[in-house]
């Protein structure tokens, strides 16, 4: 009876944060596997690898090295607190430090803007996204009375706050619409954004990958986790947010139908699940067994849109593209490839859940029996890139599922 092999996860101090140490006795093969998982670095210091300690690679990475029949001895981590990482000085405050700075009067101001936001029911991204741009605002302004101010103060702000420290044109527009609000609660007559103006809309167009830079990323992905997170998004045509609420009964294998709940602008709607991804899907929900979401970081808890992001960075160096990829860009391909794949331009505005189609469409009933005979846009890529080929194996996303 062949032994197995013991690999045991040990806390470890590294370059003063913690981590993870990762110990085994020498074998390449295993060596291969824990290089492959998301993150791990190797230290020439203490002669292992590690990778950073958090409460996402506790799980992960047990259940990563556990697939492959591995003995992992996590012991010394499993009832040991994690380490709180000591924040990274910066010359800008946090929103604690800032709210904290406030005096009591603009605390309060703040409190009752957000309350005054949620009666007028607003999406818990705007209400956040406005409450930050308040903060800022009250912030930069502390030492005014409330009852003092004036639109000159949002002059002020918008060019010492917004303007030098290089807001893009969305967040700009964003804090406009902020701002509005926040005078129309306060509805004081020298103190009145209602004529205030939006900054035009950048006309810039969307980073889009071709196919083939796709599929190079998914290949590039080597953690079956994070390769079935971005090929949902792209496959769907999901925003990041959308893919992050996604429940497990959201997804609907058999009919091929992926249920988006709540999207932006408290809209439902629902898209094609990709045949090509089906086995991937399969493979990753019966390797990490999630709880109640499609993707999670603690059990039972949804997953954040920065670990999204790193891991889609580290896919794309791995995979030498150097454009300026984000989940973002995996949806504007996903919409340029249906185009390009002959699909019509109404339903693909209906797939992506866009609330104001062009004038031309918005008269356009699309049926939804008429929806789920698009293709997706993945499966069309891997069906080409078989065909190429020329009768070789088909293209796989997951090795163990046909």
């Amino acid at each position: 009876m062949t032994q197995k092999i013991v690999i045991t996860l040990k806390p470890l101090l590294h370059r003063e944060r913690p981590q993870i140490g990762i110990y085994f006795g020498f074998n390449n093969h295993v060596k291969d596997q824990v290089k492959a998982y998301q993150g791990v670095k190797w230290s020439k210091t203490h002669r292992i690898f590690y990778v950073e300690d958090s409460n996402i690679n506790r799980a992960e990475l047990f259940k990563y090295l556990n697939q492959f029949g591995y003995w992992v001895d996590y012991s010394a981590i499993k009832n040991t607190m994690l380490p709180k990482a000591q924040p990274i000085q910066t010359n800008k405050l946090d929103k604690v430090g800032m709210y904290k700075e406030l005096p009591q009067t603009h605390q309060d101001k703040l409190k009752r803007y957000i309350d005054y936001l949620r009666g007028k029911r607003l999406s818990d991204s705007t209400i956040k996204s406005y409450g930050y741009f308040i903060l800022r605002f009250l912030h930069y302004h502390k030492d005014v009375m409330v009852n003092s101010w004036t639109n000159e103060h949002i002059d002020l702000f918008m060019e010492n706050v917004l303007a030098k420290e290089h807001y893009s044109i969305s967040s700009h527009r964003q804090s406009v619409g902020a701002i509005k609000y926040f005078t129309e609660l306060c509805g004081m007559a020298a103190f009145d954004a209602s004529g205030f103006e939006r900054p035009k809309k950048s006309k810039f167009l969307p980073v889009v990958l071709s196919k083939e830079e796709v599929i190079d990323i998914l290949q590039a992905t080597k953690n079956l986790k994070h390769r079935a997170v971005l090929a949902l998004i792209y496959s769907s045509g999901l925003r990041i947010g959308e893919l992050l609420n996604m429940e497990l009964k959201d997804i609907d294998i058999d009919r091929s139908q992926v249920h988006i709940k709540n999207g932006k602008g408290r809209k439902d709607r629902t898209v094609v699940l990709s045949e090509v991804i089906k086995p991937l899907l399969y493979n990753y929900i019966q390797t990490y067994k999630p709880q109640r979401y499609f993707v999670e970081g603690a059990p039972g808890e949804p997953y954040t849109a920065g670990s999204v992001r790193q891991f889609l960075r580290k896919a794309c160096d791995e995979a030498g593209i150097k454009k300026r990829v984000t989940p973002h860009t995996l949806r504007h391909s996903y919409a340029t490839h249906m185009l390009e794949n002959g699909v019509d331009l109404r339903f693909i505005q209906e797939l992506l859940g866009h609330s104001k189609p062009e004038t031309t469409m918005i008269y356009t009933h699309v049926a939804q029996k008429d929806l789920m005979k698009v293709q997706s846009p993945l499966d069309v890529t891997v069906d080409q890139i078989t065909k190429s080929n020329k009768g070789e194996q088909k293209l796989l996303l997951s090795r163990n599922f046909k």
